[in-house]
């Protein structure tokens, strides 16, 4: 059967400029194999979609540009994510995330790649949130929360919502992407975030060593930005303990970066990296402040 798969995945073709490029096939969320979920009773949902995992990889002859899920390979590799941020925040809430076609990280070098290829990943997404909404959530309210790719995924989440799912809403975190014009233009539902504690909202950042160290593909046109540390707005540095370092959190209020000083750590984000960029570190440094804010805002949501 999965070989079957594997050929299939080869003759669904997607445009893409002059080329016609094998996609894999869709993902069922009506069935089990489509979600990672930890049922825990709880009184609020955490929908949690993930980053960019993937690269171009070569299946039956096809190069593919999307994540085939029905692949162990593949699905080991959102699953170690999907456990990873259950782990950090999902400890007082049901945890709810797609295996969805995203982009490989090799789209991400060409805007218009990305522009041709995101809507097999975005309509996943829209798919099983549907699925989520209509036999899973129960009415409860929720956290939408997302990184780079899944922060994107957010964005569109939240450009299509209704006002009655948009009411249980506790708060998105777009983290590692970026809100732009045409996004707030195209919903009531993307509200700025402007303290620790209000609901409803959207969180977005990005952070980096200086605003010359952006990545222009997650972070250019960004109009939203709180600190994730002292959660301000303004230019209020917040300054904590991280492993061996002391960092410093400060927004540049001209770019909307969040620029972080002090980190002693090296790694560059493969093909589209830059040095300074600190893209890769946007959940890890801010892990137990993230984790505070979340449970913050849920208790409120159900008192």
């Amino acid at each position: 059967m999965r070989n079957i798969l594997f050929s299939l995945s080869c003759l669904l073709l997607l445009t893409c400029g002059n080329k016609k490029e094998p996609i894999p096939p869709a993902p069922d969320y009506d069935d089990a194999a489509g979600w990672f979920i930890v049922d825990r009773q709880a009184g609020v949902d955490l929908f949690y979609i993930t980053s960019t995992e993937t690269g171009d990889y070569s299946l039956d002859g096809c190069l593919m540009h999307h994540a085939d899920v029905s692949r162990d390979s593949i699905r080991t590799l959102l699953l170690d994510e999907m456990q990873g941020i259950d782990r950090m925040y999902g400890q007082e809430f049901n945890f709810f995330s797609p295996f969805y076609r995203q982009c490989t990280l090799d789209t991400y070098t060409s805007d218009s790649l990305l522009a041709e290829r995101a809507p097999v990943a975005l309509g996943d997404v829209r798919r099983a949130f549907d699925c989520y909404q209509e036999h899973m959530g129960g009415g409860r309210p929720f956290i939408l929360m997302g990184f780079c790719q899944g922060a994107q995924g957010v964005v569109e989440l939240l450009k299509t919502m209704s006002d009655e799912v948009y009411n249980r809403m506790v708060a998105a975190y777009v983290i590692g992407w970026k809100v732009t014009d045409g996004d707030l233009a195209a919903t009531r539902h993307i509200v700025a975030a402007h303290d620790s504690v209000d609901l409803g909202i959207t969180v977005c950042y990005n952070s980096v060593r200086s605003p010359e160290c952006a990545l222009p593909v997650v972070s250019d046109g960004n109009r939203l930005a709180i600190n994730p540390q002292n959660w301000r707005t303004d230019a209020t540095p917040a300054t904590w303990v991280n492993g061996s370092d002391t960092l410093t959190a400060t927004i540049d209020t001209a770019t909307l970066l969040t620029v972080v000083d002090g980190y002693t750590g090296q790694y560059m984000l493969p093909l589209i990296g830059r040095d300074g960029n600190y893209h890769c570190l946007d959940i890890a440094i801010y892990r137990e402040s993230l984790g505070r804010n979340m449970s913050m805002r849920a208790a409120k949501a159900i008192r």
